[in-house]
């Protein structure tokens, strides 16, 4: 593995942070660094990086919903976590959520470069994500950004339709808020804004899957949006 990938360090201590970014630098890597979970939410969303380290102990967004929606939005991302001496089940946790390994504080540089070596080099052979989310009378083909329907019909989908599809696709069976789709999705700061760009894109896609047998797209109230139950991701049955 080539020691010229892009990492992403997000750790609140700056002295352990500091630690953390210089051995990757000395290791060869760009690094790009945060101080705490809603900065390196923005960050790791917004840049092109082949690797994060998170902190599980966050300000703003903790480690693991860090983890979680980093891993949405970019399925085969590979990720190390930073943990404490002693943190057991905080390490079981992030493994059984998706991390690729963990690296214990305090921790020696040679050890660090070591694990990120390893993951950078495993994840290289990890497969791509699904371009297929099967419907009820149809398919949506997300490398051809087209829904197929049974009776032969395509109807063209926009790239920001088909990503917000497939985000949503990502997260399984759990609701997506409104902040984090326009977080993941249109690399936009939700502090604050007013914008109705979600509800028109809903809107538009439940229109492309009328004759699907699925309206894709469930609102859940007061909370966002999820999948619609009848959708089959990854191969996995309705």
């Amino acid at each position: 593995m080539s020691s010229t990938a892009t990492l992403l360090v997000v750790e609140d201590d700056g002295a352990i942070r500091r630690g953390l970014v210089d051995a990757l630098r000395f290791g060869g890597y760009a690094v790009h660094e945060a101080a705490d979970g809603r900065a390196g939410l923005e960050l790791g969303l917004a840049l092109h990086i082949d690797l994060a380290l998170l902190d599980l102990v966050l300000p703003g967004v903790d480690g693991f919903e860090l983890l979680a929606k980093l891993r949405r939005s970019k399925p085969t991302l590979p990720v190390i976590l930073v943990t404490a001496r002693g943190a057991e089940q905080e390490r079981v946790r992030g493994l059984q959520e998706g991390a690729d390994d963990y690296v214990v504080k305090p921790f020696s540089a040679r050890e660090l470069l070591a694990r990120v070596e390893a993951v950078l080099r495993r994840s290289a052979t990890r497969p791509p994500p699904s371009e297929r989310l099967e419907l009820p009378r149809g398919a949506v083909d997300f490398a051809r950004g087209e829904v197929q329907l049974a009776d032969g019909q395509v109807r063209q989908l926009s790239e920001k339709e088909a990503a917000l599809l497939r985000y949503l696709a990502t997260a399984k069976d759990q609701v997506v808020s409104r902040d984090e789709l326009l977080r993941a999705v249109w690399g936009l700061d939700p502090r604050g804004l007013q914008t109705r760009t979600i509800d028109m894109h809903i809107a538009r896609l439940r229109e492309k899957l009328a004759d699907s047998g699925s309206e894709g797209v469930a609102t859940v109230r007061g909370r966002g949006y999820m999948l619609a139950a009848d959708c089959k991701r990854d191969g996995a049955g309705r």
